[in-house]
């Protein structure tokens, strides 16, 4: 099977970019935890969060957002300690603040979605030079999440969101997924 450039031979990465990566995700509780997962990949790869995403799991309320936006900071204390997740004082609050935010919002899905007109952006990018970090839609998520009150959604990270989550597709054209998908997308 051909796949992106970025996906390495690592088993949990192939499964990952096969089966998730692009794919339109519209599930509030999944999209929600992806937000905090790009969050904490912010300044590591994304194979270093896929690792301890498991761990993440079971060491944040299975990402339930009413749970982490209750944590204590005596819980955030203990979680510095975990060495199964990426021990990070301000990514930790941020998730703690992020789930507060996500609570204020009237319909996530919609505003998440609606950057991209509720539709995926399919891109027909060759190779990876062509691949943005940065587009118009990631820089207006960003803004409109920061206003918000939520914090590590920078545009970069807000464009690798779009990405994981299908409001964008770009698997290259080389790559069998791409393939897969358009078939199933407008855009």
């Amino acid at each position: 099977m051909t796949r992106c450039f970025w996906c390495n031979e690592d088993p949990l990465y192939i499964a990952y970019h096969d089966h998730e990566w692009g794919v339109p995700l519209r599930d509030a509780q999944k999209l929600f935890e992806l937000l905090l997962l790009e969050g904490f990949q912010a300044g590591l790869s994304w194979i270093t969060v896929l690792k301890k995403r498991a761990r993440y799991r079971e060491v944040m309320f299975g990402f339930d957002v009413q749970q982490l936006a209750d944590m204590s900071d005596e819980y955030i204390e203990q979680l510095m300690q975990e060495p199964g997740i990426i021990r990070n004082r301000l990514k930790l609050n941020a998730a703690r603040r992020n789930a507060r935010a996500w609570l204020q919002l009237d319909d996530p899905v919609a505003l998440l979605w609606s950057f991209v007109g509720g539709v995926p952006k399919v891109n027909h990018f060759k190779d990876r030079s062509e691949v943005p970090a940065i587009t118009a839609e990631a820089e207006a998520m960003s803004k409109a999440l920061k206003k918000a009150g939520f914090t590590f959604v920078g545009p970069t990270i807000c464009y690798a969101y779009m990405q994981a989550s299908g409001m964008v597709m770009d698997h290259t054209t080389d790559c069998d997924r791409y393939r897969a998908l358009t078939g199933t997308m407008a855009g």
